[in-house]
């Protein structure tokens, strides 16, 4: 879940390796690092702390170097220090490499090394592939052939870019962690995601696993991983610069929690029909055959999971959440009939990828429901499903939430009407009409909201409950988990029935129980009120006439819509009571502590 960018071309280097940093940084902020290849020699600046505080060390730097490498780090192997920051080199600094995954066998490969006469700095796993490129080098090996044979002594997941003295190429390789090459006139990007060249280009060519590159500033040549030279389709990302910048918000994450409105409607667009009450998912994969559905997911992912399978058990489809990383001792042994679908907004979450490869082994047909374009979920599974959200900088998911639960909304229904035993909800036409106003009806919330008052009215408490029953049970899971995330206060979310099961023994007078609850519910009403009787203000999350509002102390407005589209407005409210929450608490929000935007190790 590091950052990596690499530039070569005719242009001068540092000044989009540092803007590439700057915008990958969502991928880790425990230190960041350039290697610049200066003629000869290598040029290395790193540092603890965060991208700025690189720019600092290099303000007043003068460079002509038109190659190098950049990192912003996430922490695995050892503590976020100067000596554990990217780039790390070899003894001879001749040598230097970023890299993003994990090294599984690292410790086997240093202590070889070592015992050569190769000596270590660091406490990471990197360290050993610049000193195992170099170990190539010193028995004759040219450049290409050093890193390939470094390349396949590696066991693990990685993506790696390397700078060689004397050498005005970039070596680069895949596997099984995202890398995508950038191409401009005369100019070659490698980066983590897009976002950190879509400034420079939207011309891109997805790496396959298995790659390894060398890029030249007069070209570039892959070889896969049965050693032939290959070819990968070039293809335009059709994500705007401006979509990656903050714009007049204080963060991304609050842009993006006011995006919704327009990434629901690039979500929805062209997949029902209001007229006629009916879903076009358009999928090329024959699905009629299916007889339950797997849902794989973690974090948020998995909250928008449980909201899809909440709905295809409704509609008579057997369904089951599993959080991806539980995958291989609790989903049993899926069929040819079990549909798997991996829902993953980066769609490079280790976790769910791993998921997804062992159900497909066992014979499962399986979806991806993803944000990125190529990305390696979108290429495992039989058929991508893209929720078309846009670009998301902010480490607290929020519209990608959304449009995953739109997404899944969709896909349940056009389940339950192709598959036996399955049947649409009989309030299909009333959903499919009302989606068509669930971006107005998030605009309203965003514009009327009283969440930031109430975030001020609530400060400082014990503990935050969140409560619903249904599709309102994983909208109180993911507010809890947003709520921790960007303001480290405890927060918890429940099944309503549960909290009288064990959690109501922590209940006090500061503990607000927040009830989301949208529909003829009575059950979740009796839950709130016995929160209450034990001193608990109650914050009730729902439409102005729920019966739920005369036990509240607090309410936040929730439209009266279909109950799918009024507990996907519940959430838009639980976001924005999180960020004012956050703001209030001076927190980082969207760079929050221990976290990083894609998971990509397990």
């Amino acid at each position: 879940m590091c950052g990596i960018i690499a530039h070569v071309g005719d242009r001068e280097a540092l000044d989009p390796l540092v803007t590439g940093l700057e915008k990958l940084e969502y991928r880790g902020y425990d230190s960041a690092g350039i290697a610049v290849k200066n003629g000869h020699g290598l040029d290395v600046w790193k540092c603890s702390g965060q991208v700025s505080d690189l720019k600092r060390t290099i303000d007043t730097v003068e460079s002509n170097a038109t190659l190098g490498i950049g990192h912003t780090r996430w922490s695995t192997h050892g503590p976020p220090t100067d000596e554990n920051a990217h780039p790390h080199t070899d003894d001879s600094d001749r040598v230097a490499a970023v890299h993003n995954g994990i090294i599984e066998n690292y410790e086997t490969l240093k202590e070889k090394l070592s015992e050569d006469g190769y000596e270590f700095t660091s406490d990471t796993d990197t360290e050993v592939i610049p000193n195992l490129i170099s170990y190539y080098l010193d028995r004759g090996n040219e450049p290409l052939a050093a890193f390939e044979h470094a390349v396949s002594d590696l066991d693990g997941s990685y993506a790696i870019a390397t700078v060689i003295e004397g050498s005005d190429s970039i070596f680069a390789a895949r596997q099984g962690s995202p890398l995508v090459l950038g191409l401009e006139e005369d100019n070659y990007y490698l980066a983590s995601d897009v976002p950190a060249f879509l400034g420079q280009t939207d011309t891109v060519l997805y790496l396959d696993d298995g790659d390894v590159l060398e890029v030249r500033s007069d070209g570039v040549e892959i070889i896969d991983e049965e050693g032939h030279l290959a070819q990968r389709e070039v293809e335009q990302v059709d994500w705007q610069p401006g979509e990656t910048e903050k714009a007049q918000f204080d963060h991304y994450m609050l842009k993006e929690i006011h995006n919704q409105p327009e990434s629901l409607q690039k979500t929805l667009e062209g997949r029902f029909d209001r007229d006629r009450g009916e879903i076009d998912l358009d999928l090329e994969i024959d699905l009629s055959g299916v007889e339950s559905v797997q849902l794989v997911a973690c974090g948020t992912s998995y909250h928008a999971a449980m909201f899809g399978a909440s709905l295809l058990n409704q509609c008579g489809v057997s369904a089951r959440a599993i959080r991806a990383s539980e995958y291989d001792v609790s989903a049993g042994t899926p069929s040819e009939e079990t549909l798997c679908i991996a829902v993953t907004q980066s769609g490079e979450t280790a976790d769910t990828l791993t998921a997804l490869k062992r159900a497909k082994k066992a014979g499962a047909t399986s979806l991806a429901v993803t944000n990125v374009v190529q990305s390696s979920a979108a290429r495992e599974a039989d058929e991508p499903i893209y929720i078309r959200a846009g670009p998301e900088i902010g480490v607290a998911a929020t519209k990608t939430f959304s449009s995953q639960a739109v997404t899944l909304t969709l896909l349940s229904q056009y389940l339950a009407e192709i598959t036996d035993g399955g049947e649409p909800l009989d309030t299909l036409e009333e959903l499919v009409s009302d989606l068509s106003e669930l971006s107005d009806a998030v605009e309203q919330v965003l514009q009327t909201s009283g969440a930031e008052r109430l975030s001020r009215t609530y400060l400082n408490e014990k503990a935050y409950f969140f409560i619903g029953r249904g599709l309102g049970c994983s909208v109180a899971k993911e507010g809890a988990l947003k709520f921790k995330e960007v303001t480290y206060e405890h927060a918890e979310g429940f099944a309503s029935g549960e909290l009288k099961h064990g959690p109501l023994a922590l209940v006090t007078e500061r503990t607000p129980v927040f009830t989301i609850c949208v529909d003829d519910s009575q059950k979740t009403v009796t839950n709130a009120e016995e929160a209450k009787t034990r001193g608990a203000p109650i914050v009730a999350v729902c439409p102005p006439d729920h019966e739920v509002v005369d036990t509240a102390d607090e309410h936040l407005y929730v439209p009266d819509m279909h109950p799918v589209c009024s507990y996907l407005l519940a959430n838009v409210q639980l976001q924005l009571l999180s960020y004012y929450s956050a703001t209030e608490l001076d927190r980082a929000i969207d760079k929050p502590r221990n976290l990083a935007k894609s998971v990509t190790v397990e």
